[in-house]
């Protein structure tokens, strides 16, 4: 379990394949605190620590994550973030966050806004139920609050030290991100569901501001 606050930056060093997968090569401040086993949230998705250094931290990938999540499609030199799990004794400081992204999104606009800057990202309408306006929602790992949401789009505002410290600073229009819709909202579908509410009829129709 994570918070979505984001303890650093790594750099991705090396994408080698591996049968179906890849053994990815990630430089990070952190590789020195980790171990072999330990979980490691990689731009918002929970790997496993198969080998670490002092410098470097490794960990492998699959068929499914490539297929599920941008990590298969990073090139050399990419910013990832990275988030070690919360510990039982820690704060949580953003929500909870499982590291199982649910869908990938799109960068459709970026602008600054005086010191801040504004993020809209598209997404696939199968989240849309998961997803409500003034709720949560991890972005490449970063815990966030949607500020506006319509059918298919939502708009974040990102404030400074967030934009200085993940890897937004390095954002475009048209990337690609990881999304994790908040657990909460899961469950709650999955009881209207098992309620034998029909979701399907529900519509995002309106851009809430």
């Amino acid at each position: 379990m994570f918070t979505g606050l984001v303890e650093t930056v790594g750099e991705l060093i090396d994408r080698e394949p591996t049968g179906g997968g890849f053994r990815l090569r990630i430089a990070s401040s952190l590789a020195a605190d980790l171990r072999p086993g330990d979980s490691l949230a990689v731009n918002g998705v929970c790997l496993t620590v198969t080998e670490q250094s002092s410098a470097d931290v490794y960990a492998e990938i699959g068929p499914e994550t490539i297929r599920v999540t941008t990590l298969g499609s990073l090139g050399q030199g990419a910013l990832v973030n990275l988030e070690r799990p919360l510990r039982t004794d820690g704060r949580l400081g953003g929500h909870f966050v499982q590291g199982h992204v649910d869908s990938i999104g799109v960068i459709e606009d970026l602008r600054a806004a005086a010191d801040f800057h504004w993020l809209t990202v598209g997404f696939s309408r199968e989240l849309s139920a998961y997803l409500v306006h003034k709720g949560s929602i991890a972005i490449d790992g970063i815990s966030l609050t949607i500020a506006t949401l319509a059918a298919d789009r939502f708009d974040i505002q990102v404030i400074p030290y967030t934009m200085q410290h993940t890897n937004l600073a390095r954002a475009r229009i048209r990337d690609r991100v990881n999304l994790e819709c908040d657990l909460v909202g899961k469950y709650v579908v999955r009881a209207a569901e098992l309620a034998g509410l029909d979701l399907s009829a529900i519509r995002s129709r309106e851009v809430t501001r």
